[in-house]
């Protein structure tokens, strides 16, 4: 068995716990949309349940759980240092964008601000497991 001799830096540590609550928020985000019950939602503000009147397609909810659910796994993974992380980003931010090219083309531009915010966010966890893979800090 081989010991891990090279230890990630504090910060590496910060990063991965910032974004398991990051990702955390977006399954609570999927599980609030997913099991919204109709007393939930007359309880909304009026604007708020006009967003959870809308129909999304079968495949807009199935890509919202795997991008949420992949990025949680891959934060996990980070902080359990496993090289496997750099391909539940992958798998997140493809499902991600998949979702949100819906939200592009169905939305008006004034609500876009927090799917790009996503969307960079999901690329900044492929290129921070990518480089800590490299490192040498993932195994």
């Amino acid at each position: 068995m081989t010991e891990k001799t090279n230890k990630p830096p504090i910060w590496f540590w910060i990063v991965s716990a910032i974004a398991l609550i990051w990702n955390g928020m977006g399954v609570m985000a999927y599980l609030v949309r997913a099991y919204a019950t109709d007393e939930m939602i007359a309880a909304l503000p009026e604007e708020q349940q006009a967003e959870f009147l809308v129909e999304y397609p079968t495949w807009y909810t199935a890509a919202f759980a795997i991008a949420v659910f992949a990025g949680v796994l891959g934060c996990l993974s980070l902080l359990f240092r496993k090289k496997i992380a750099y391909g539940l980003f992958i798998l997140s931010t493809l499902a991600a964008v998949v979702q949100h090219t819906y939200l592009f083309m169905n939305v008006d531009v004034l609500s876009m601000a927090m799917p790009v915010m996503i969307i960079v966010a999901c690329l900044f966890l492929i290129w921070f497991s990518r480089m800590s893979a490299s490192k040498g800090w993932l195994s």
